[in-house]
Order: structure tokens, then C-alpha cells, then sequence
């Protein structure tokens, strides 16, 4: 073993022994020792704790009695999840490990079958045990007489919907052949098409806002309870698909060629977890946030608070970035001032979910679902149907790998599909799996499966929502390919006079730098070498309808998808922090008794601080807010995942060590992402600091496991608790 290898080790043994020494300093002030009695009691002692302990009846159950034949239900739940646990793992792993030789087999238009499997064979394997289960646990569900029909409401609401959404289509098709035509017959100028986009999207966000009103917790919180399967799907595959995943993936891809499929696997990886582990069993506990899951799991102030804490922290890192997105989307595409730009997207944010809670929520995320994926489609189908003539990009992208390796040969550049360029395979496979566990933990994401009718409909949403997801996914490696294939063919190695017009304008940009300049670190011959190009990663998706020369209208296009994606992201996240200051610390810890006015009036003025403090982080374009978004997943998978999947499958885990196992996992990781980042050389087997949660995730199940088993089991009432989640 080598001696950084051996000096990994130490720090983690010296970062692991800290964590334990602080959380049980912690522990010990949440819950004080109970003191013991030295000496025998005397009599009147004696006869009083007698009287405490026989005439004093213990209280009623909170929870429902578990039916006598709930074991079986659950042992025929675990012998499926059990296998299609393996077989999820089993899809993460081999194709990363396999990848080098499986590369030389060419399948299909020309994919490498290891870059495929990573890219799109993982992707649905997924979806495949999602339906498999959701098939399976019906059956099952039938079986035990636990089959709910859709009520006449349930189905009338998601027809109603399901006809406003596809008017909604037809409507936003209609909508861009206008624009394209005024811009072919009456060539209007392309500030105009993008001010009207912008303004038509906005006005429609408030409209659905103000319509959607919540006057109730239960409509501001959970939108009624009413939400239908398949648009939770949507709702939810809209939350995800963050900024990040529209604008940001694709570029990362390009420019970290195989290596960048760790994103595409690690955030949809998680909804497979989902499913199994978590979705179901929140749904049938049925209160408002994730952390009313973990105070009633694990009673007292501590585990709420910490769980309370952690959802905002991780929350708000991530909103931050989105509003980052949201001012530089407004200036690139506007023209607006940067500051400009993150009040008015702000703006689109409070008038949807300041009013209408989860409810106006849950329909805009549908709108904007629908906005992103479109808008994400168009260019690359067309330019698929420019370089290969054929409009299915997610297929035909497997020949641009094939011209992409022929000009890296000929250029002396490295494989773009050749596995490791960059990073270890260690590295690899901790991200995807930080990323795969993170997702499953993230507050934002959990809390929406409190808003369908049943267990069985959360199975579902889950389904549709990551079909939904995987629209997107499984086209942003053509978007990097076909990018890829058009730079080295077309820019690359040409006179830098003689470039496409397209480089010249996003060179004004800054997202595109030509560095020919002997000064710049280019050899000054006139012609652009590969080295003496460099792209910012946002540049990919943003730029690809000027190099499919598509008109004005479609950019105008994408830029309404990158802003439906922050903002759908950012309307969850805001509800999340809301709710968890509102909800989770003033009503449920320090105010009991307060109204449901105080609390619905307490959640909307959080939303408006925190949208501002938001904006004020924003503003400061902090080199290091991308690096905290990565850094949130890897905290959701080290503090939040462990004590949820605990909660449910283990009986025996007990407050003090959720507190324990939360502390240790969080500050296991923030030591680890602290080392690495100010001396990335000292790293574990080269893991990132991005991938920091793989270290704090395995200790948080172990200190919780060992403090549990150390202390009292817990009370009648939990044990209630866990058996009534564990059935529909």
C-alpha cells in the first residue's frame, strides 16, 4: 500500500474519532444521563414510586394495532426489494468496472457498448426494476386486499388535468410557429421574441399562482393530498431537473468526456431508491415534511432539530445556485443587468409559491416540466437531423462517437470515450453512488410524495417521474457528442479568420475563449488548435441552436427551458425551507399551540426571507456555490438517507442514535470535503471532495447502529409507528 494511501487512512481515523468525541459531548447534553440512586430507598420513597408506577395507566397508542398478518406482507416486501437491490448495484458497478474492454465492441450506430451501458443501458435498467416492483407490490397489495380504486373525484381531477396539460402543449406548439413565422414574413427583432417569451411565461406562473391560493396547511403544505400519480410524476421530474441538469450536464460531459457519465448515472440512480427504501412509507405516514417523519420516529427536540437544520442547509445551498442561474440566464439571453435578472426571475419564483404553496407549485412545476423538455429536444433533434438525417438524437449520436474518435486520432487528442482520462475509478463509482444516495435524501424531492391520494400512487410517481427525468438524461450525452463532433470538425484546426460566425458571437460572451496569442499560451500560426479553444461547460446547450442555425424563436426557446428549470427547482426547495423553519422548528418544537393562521402567515414570510438572502448570496458570484451544490448531495446521503432507511427497516434504532449517527455522518464529510478542498492531493484513493458523503454514509449507519444497541429500545408508541408504515 502507498504511503498517501496509509496517510488517507490516518486523517479519516483521526476525522472519524473527532466526529464520535463531539456527537457524544452532544449527545450527552440533548439527553441527560438519568441519575442514579445510591444506597437503598426509604419507605416514602419507595411508596411513591410505587403509586407512580401502578396507579399511573400507560398512554393510548397513537398508532393503529399492526394486523396479524402484516410479518408475511413484510417478509414477501423484503425478498423483493432484497434482489432488486442487488441487481441496482450490480447495474452501477460492472459497467464501470467493464468498461475498458466492453468499449471495444461497437453496437447499434456506432456506441462502444461500455460507454453505453453507462450512458443509457443503466438508465433503463432503472426504470425497468422501478415498473418491475411497482407491477410486483401490486400483485401483492391485491393479494392482502389492500388494492385502493380511484375514487370518481380522484379520476375526474386527473382527467381535467391531464386535458389542461395537453392544451398546454398544443398551445406552446401554436405559439412557436407564430413566433417563427412573424420572424420569417415580418423579420421582428430578436429582443422582442425574447422579452415576449419571458414575459408570456412569467404572467402564466402568476396566473397559476393566484389561482391556486392555498387557505389551508393541507393545500399550502401538500397540496390537498390530491395530486394524481402520473402529474406528480411530472411535478417531480420538473424539481429535479434543475439548472444544473439542463444548462450545466451536457457541458460536463463534453468536457469530461466518459468521466462525466458518474452525473448521468448518480441523479437518476437515486429514484430506484426511492421506491424501494422511502416514497411508500413517508406517503403512508402522511404528515407534512420530512423531518415530522424523523420526530415522530425518533421522539425528541434533537433529532428534529438537527433534521431541521440540515434540510435548510442543504436547501438553501442548492437554491442559491438556482437563483445564480436564473441572473445569468437573464443577462446572457436579455441583456439585463445581473442583478436585474435574479430580481425579476425571483420575482416569478414568490408569485407562484409565495401565495399558493405546495398546491401552485405542483401545476406550474407541470408547465415548466413540459417548457424544459421541449426546449431541450428541438436543437438537438434538428441538429441530429443536420450531421446524420436522421431527428433521433438519443440513437444516432452513436455515429458522432464514431467521427469523434477518427478526428481525435487525426488531431493526436485523447479518447473521449476512453474510460479514466481524469479521475480513478474509485472516484467514479463514490460520486455516482454519493449522488444516487444524495438524490434519495434530498428534502425537496422526498416531501412530494406526501401530496398523492395513496401509497400505491407514490409507487407510480415515482415511475413517471423518472421516465420523465430520463427524456432528458438520456439525450444530454448527444448534446455533448454532437457538439463535440461539430467543433473538431468544423473549428478546430481552421484558419481562426475563417471560423463559423456562431464562435464569434459566444466568444463576446466569455463562454468561448480563442487563446492563439503566444501570450494566451497558443503558438500564434493563425490556426486554432484544440488546446487554444477553451469552452465553459454552459456553452454547449446554449449555443447549440446557432450551430443547427435554427431561427431566433427556438433560442428564445431554450431560454425559457433554462429558466423553467431553475425556477421549478427553485419554487421546491423555498417550500422546503419554509416549511422546515415554519413547521419543523417554530410549531413542532417551539410553539405547539400556534394557529394554523400564525403558521400558513409564519411558511409565506419565510418564503420571502429566504428568497432574499437567497438573492443576496447570489449576487456575490461566489466562485464556490457550484462546489456547495455538489457538496448538498453528499450531505443528504451522510445525515439524512441513513435515518430515514434505519427508521423504517430497523425497529431497534432509537433517538440517541439517529442524533449520534447525523452528527458523525455530517461532520465525517464537511472534515473529509475541507481536506480535500484546500490540499486535494491528500485524497482516499482519489476520491473528490464532491464524493465526501461515500465516508460519512457507512459511519452514520454504524455509530446509529452501535449507539442503539447501547441504549434503551424504543417506546411502544414508535414500534407502533414503524409497523403502520410498513403496509398501505
Amino acid at each position: 500500500m502507498s504511503t498517501s494511501l496509509w496517510i488517507g487512512l490516518f486523517q479519516l481515523f483521526l476525522v472519524v474519532g473527532g466526529a464520535l468525541a463531539v456527537s457524544l459531548f452532544i449527545i450527552d447534553r440533548l439527553f441527560p444521563p438519568m441519575r442514579h440512586i445510591h444506597g437503598p430507598l426509604d419507605p416514602d420513597s419507595l411508596q411513591l414510586l410505587s403509586r407512580r408506577t401502578t396507579t399511573i395507566p400507560p398512554p393510548p397508542l397513537r398508532w393503529p394495532l399492526a394486523p396479524t398478518w402484516l410479518p408475511h406482507y413484510w417478509q414477501e416486501n423484503i425478498r423483493l426489494v432484497g434482489p432488486l437491490l442487488v441487481i441496482w448495484l450490480l447495474s452501477v458497478v460492472l459497467p464501470v468496472i467493464l468498461a475498458v474492454p466492453l468499449n471495444q465492441i461497437s453496437i447499434l450506430t456506432g456506441f462502444p457498448l461500455g460507454y453505453f451501458l453507462n450512458a443509457q443501458g443503466t438508465l433503463i435498467c432503472f426504470v425497468t426494476l422501478i415498473i418491475v416492483y411497482n407491477w410486483r407490490m401490486w400483485l401483492l397489495d391485491r393479494r392482502y386486499g389492500l388494492e385502493f380504486p380511484e375514487s370518481p373525484e380522484e379520476r375526474q381531477l386527473r382527467w381535467r388535468y391531464s386535458w389542461r396539460y395537453l392544451g398546454f402543449v398544443i398551445g406552446l406548439l401554436l405559439l412557436l410557429a407564430l413566433f417563427i413565422g412573424l420572424e420569417t414574413w415580418f423579420n421582428i427583432p430578436s429582443f422582442l421574441i425574447d422579452w415576449s417569451f419571458l414575459a408570456l411565461a412569467i404572467g402564466l406562473y402568476a396566473v397559476i399562482g393566484i389561482r391556486s391560493r392555498a387557505d389551508t396547511l393541507d393545500a399550502y403544505y401538500v397540496a390537498d393530498r390530491k395530486v394524481p400519480g402520473i402529474l406528480n410524476g411530472l411535478a417531480t421530474g420538473s424539481d429535479w431537473m434543475s439548472a444544473a441538469s439542463f444548462i450545466s450536464m451536457a457541458g460536463a460531459l463534453y468536457l469530461l468526456g466518459f468521466e462525466g457519465l458518474a452525473y448521468i448515472t448518480g441523479w437518476t440512480g437515486g429514484y430506484v431508491l426511492l421506491v424501494l427504501l422511502l416514497a411508500p412509507y413517508l406517503r403512508k405516514f402522511g404528515q407534512y415534511t420530512l423531518v415530522d417523519f424523523i420526530g415522530a420516529r425518533y421522539p425528541g427536540a434533537g433529532a428534529r432539530v438537527i433534521a431541521a437544520i440540515l434540510s435548510i442547509i442543504i436547501s438553501f445551498t442548492y437554491v442559491t445556485a438556482q437563483v445564480t442561474g436564473i441572473g445569468i440566464i437573464m443577462s446572457r439571453f436579455l441583456g439585463l443587468n445581473y442583478m436585474i435578472g435574479v430580481i425579476v426571475g425571483l420575482a416569478a419564483v414568490l408569485l407562484c409559491s409565495f401565495l399558493g404553496g405546495m398546491k401552485a407549485i405542483t401545476w406550474t412545476q407541470g408547465v415548466q416540466g413540459i417548457i424544459l423538455v421541449f426546449a431541450y429536444l428541438v436543437p438537438v433533434t434538428w441538429l441530429a437531423l443536420k450531421l446524420t438525417g436522421i431527428p433521433f438524437p438519443q440513437l444516432m449520436y452513436g455515429e458522432a462517437l464514431h467521427h469523434i474518435e477518427k478526428l481525435e486520432q487525426l488531431q493526436g487528442l485523447t479518447s473521449y470515450i476512453e474510460p479514466f482520462n481524469n479521475w480513478s475509478i474509485w472516484n467514479y463509482l463514490a460520486l455516482s453512488l454519493c449522488l444516487m444516495l444524495g438524490t434519495a435524501g434530498m428534502p425537496h424531492i422526498l416531501v412530494r410524495f406526501y401530496t398523492v391520494p395513496t401509497v400505491q400512487d407514490s409507487r407510480k410517481s415515482v415511475a413517471w417521474a423518472l421516465v420523465w427525468i430520463c427524456v432528458l438524461y438520456l439525450t444530454a450525452p448527444a448534446y455533448a457528442a454532437f457538439a463535440r463532433w461539430e467543433i473538431l470538425n468544423s473549428v478546430v484546426g481552421q484558419p481562426i479568420l475563417e471560423l463559423p460566425e456562431w464562435t464569434k458571437r459566444w466568444a463576446d460572451t466569455g463562454l468561448l475563449m480563442i487563446a492563439d496569442d503566444p501570450d494566451q499560451g497558443g503558438n500564434g500560426d493563425g490556426i486554432l488548435q484544440y488546446r487554444e479553444l477553451q469552452i465553459d461547460q454552459d456553452l454547449i446547450v446554449l449555443s447549440t441552436p446557432e450551430i443547427a442555425e435554427l431561427p431566433t424563436t427556438v433560442v428564445a426557446l431554450v431560454a425559457a427551458g433554462g429558466m423553467a428549470a431553475a425556477l421549478s427547482t427553485a419554487d421546491g426547495l423555498l417550500m422546503v425551507i419554509a416549511s422546515a423553519a415554519a413547521h419543523d422548528i417554530y410549531h413542532r418544537t417551539l410553539n405547539p399551540r400556534a394557529s394554523s393562521r400564525e403558521r400558513l402567515l409564519l411558511g409565506r414570510l419565510s418564503i420571502l426571507v429566504v428568497a432574499i438572502l437567497a438573492a443576496l448570496t447570489a449576487l456575490q458570484r461566489l466562485a464556490i456555490i457550484v462546489q456547495l451544490v455538489a457538496w448538498a448531495f453528499s450531505f443528504a446521503a451522510a445525515t439524512i438517507f441513513p435515518v430515514l432507511v434505519l427508521g423504517v427497516f430497523w425497529k431497534r434504532a432509537n433517538s440517541r442514535g439517529a442524533v449520534a449517527g447525523m452528527i458523525c455522518g455530517f461532520l465525517v464529510t464537511a472534515s473529509y470535503m475541507a481536506i480535500t478542498y484546500f490540499a486535494p492531493e491528500w485524497t482516499i484513493l482519489g476520491i473528490s471532495s464532491s464524493a465526501a458523503g461515500i465516508f460519512g454514509l457507512p459511519v452514520n449507519f454504524l455509530v446509529t447502529w452501535l449507539v442503539s444497541r447501547r441504549g434503551p429500545p424504543p417506546d411502544p408508541e414508535v414500534m407502533a409507528l414503524v409497523d403502520y408504515v410498513r403496509y398501505p
